[in-house]
């Protein structure tokens, strides 16, 4: 018979719901949900709930979102709830000493990445950005690091040239649910190998910044063309057209000398339009305008000319 635990867990982010809902549908007692505190989102700017907290709500789960992780009621709120073990998944916060050695068991980690690599908040964008061939998910032993606890299990795959990281998230939360699944079981079985990190192969990704989707067209092609990929649903890749902004979410690169200044349109056709980067060409396929939806270029192939540059400029 599967033996089923007492479990809190913590996330934040779309990434960590199907993770939440695997413990709940597989029987576990998730005893509460620790998620991060409601924030303003959208132009409206109006409170909403994390999508953990919405999922919680929805099954009728305790939510607890404390402002600091070292918050002495919230630690003994924590102690109080008897979990076996904790479930951390995309949190957002690391958590101190005290919290860790609440639950018996320990705390399990979800992470995406193959840890060492790509410690940090955002795994996902920087394996696209730095144009890797494959990602994967990680099981953890949760420590008071950043990513730095012992290696449960992994999951590699392959990431295509032509994938967003919304993509790949949307791979990987599935596979970081089925792998905690994995885990767990191998837990009630006790035949967990615990793997040191190697931290001399340890590489980082840190947070986001919107102006990273600046666009810098003397970059070689296919740099721009991971930027472009990588950063799809968020901030999104920029550059600006006859002094307008334009997002870029959509490309090929062609590898090759450069064809003419950076940033300078050289072809112009109803399927693409070709801009010479500081090594090789791109070929923008999915744009949007300002106040514009996303469209293929082949609906607005005609507001392009040759010669025309793109390039940065203030907004």
């Amino acid at each position: 018979m599967k033996k089923l635990y007492k479990i809190v867990f913590m996330g934040t982010p779309d990434f960590a719901v199907p993770s939440l809902e695997r413990l709940i549908s597989e029987g576990h007692e998730v005893c509460a949900v620790v998620t991060q505190p409601d924030k303003k989102r959208g132009r409206g700017g109006a409170v909403s709930f994390s999508p953990v907290k919405s999922t919680a709500v929805s099954k009728g789960i305790k939510v607890l979102q404390p402002l600091k992780a070292r918050d002495a009621a919230f630690i003994s709120e924590l102690s109080g709830l008897q979990a076996d073990f904790f479930v951390t998944c995309a949190y957002g916060l690391i958590l101190p000493k005290a919290v860790l050695d609440i639950p018996p068991l320990g705390c399990i980690n979800v992470h995406a990445s193959l840890l060492p690599e790509y410690r940090g908040a955002a795994p996902i964008q920087r394996a696209v950005i730095n144009g890797e061939s494959y990602t994967g998910v990680t099981t953890m032993m949760t420590d008071a690091g950043m990513d730095t606890g012992d290696i449960l299990l992994s999951k590699k795959i392959e990431i295509p040239e032509d994938m967003t990281s919304g993509e790949l998230h949307d791979k990987l939360k599935i596979i970081g649910a089925d792998l905690l699944m994995d885990t767990i079981e191998r837990l009630s079985q006790d035949s967990l190998a615990r793997v040191p990190q190697d931290d001399s192969k340890a590489s980082y990704a840190p947070m986001l910044r919107k102006e990273e989707g600046i666009i810098d067209w003397k970059s070689d092609s296919r740099s721009i063309h991971n930027k472009i990929r990588a950063l799809d649903p968020w901030p999104g890749c920029f550059t600006t057209y006859k002094r307008k902004r334009m997002r870029i979410f959509s490309s090929r690169y062609v590898n090759g000398n450069a064809c003419g200044i950076p940033g300078e349109i050289t072809a112009v056709s109803k399927d693409k339009v070709v801009v010479c980067c500081g090594r090789g060409s791109l070929c923008i396929l999915g744009v949007q305008f300002e106040n514009g939806r996303r469209v293929h270029v082949a609906e607005c192939w005609h507001n392009f000319k040759t010669n025309e540059v793109l390039g940065r400029e203030e907004w």
